[in-house]
């Protein structure tokens, strides 16, 4: 079992930033992909941007070149540096940890708006 706890998210105006932390808990050993998906009202989820346990990254195209995702091994944290905020980022966000199961965080709100 692994248990995953999402911090960071709030209400920024458009052009901040924000950064995620998801903190991980329980048997992480067998985890091989770590990654963040957001969910607006009324949409599906959708991958935001995920890490492979060799380090290599993948970005959702509406985010490349502005948002971050990086892990620290030590603190079994992951993050998700978000800049350039726009409005339509405005989502629930939640942290994924997928090995022989997923395991998903209860998310954080982050609200983008003047």
């Amino acid at each position: 079992q692994v248990q995953l706890v999402e911090s960071g998210g709030g209400l920024v105006q458009p052009g901040g930033s924000l950064r995620l932390s998801c903190g991980a808990s329980g048997s992480i050993r067998g985890i091989v992909v770590r990654a963040w998906y957001r969910q607006a009202p009324g949409k599906q989820r959708d991958l935001v941007a995920q890490i492979i346990n060799g380090g290599s990254t993948d970005y959702a195209d509406s985010v490349k070149g502005r948002f971050t995702i990086s892990r620290d091994n030590a603190k079994n944290t992951l993050y998700l540096q978000m800049n350039s905020l726009k409005p339509e980022d405005t989502a629930v966000y939640y942290c994924k940890y997928v090995g022989i199961y997923d395991y998903w965080g209860q998310g954080t709100q982050v609200t983008v708006s003047s």
